[in-house]
């Protein structure tokens, strides 16, 4: 049975950095593009990161541009965020899912998700 489980969250300060990190299991993880999305109290589910099944192309939402960095492991079946600068609008519940059509940035374009992950950033 497939199944990604994120891991990482944890309440930060404005400023800091921190790693997440979700681990597949039960599917050919190198077999699918994977992406993070997040959802904030009251909004929607958005786009964060996206990258592609070999790793060389990544996407990001504009907001997290240059401060967030997608990476995977496919030895390891694993695939990562890495935040830095992190502001108090990044709070949220981080998910990772993946997808067999390449990086997109739509949610019902996703084929599984993991159960979420907090990340909470103190202002």
């Amino acid at each position: 049975q497939a199944q990604l489980v994120e891991s990482g969250g944890r309440l930060v300060q404005a400023g800091a950095s921190l790693r997440l990190s979700c681990a597949a299991s039960g599917r050919t993880f190198s077999s699918y593009a994977m992406g993070w999305f997040r959802q904030a109290p009251g909004k929607e589910r958005e786009f964060v990161a996206a990258i592609s099944r070999s790793g060389g192309r990544t996407a990001y939402a504009d907001s997290v541009k240059g401060r967030f960095t997608i990476s995977r492991d496919n030895a390891k079946n694993t695939v990562s965020l890495q935040m830095n600068s992190l502001k108090f609008e990044d709070t949220a519940v981080y998910y990772c899912a993946d997808s067999l059509r390449g990086i997109v940035v739509v949610t019902t374009l996703y084929d599984y998700w993991g159960q979420g992950n907090q990340v909470t950033v103190s202002s």
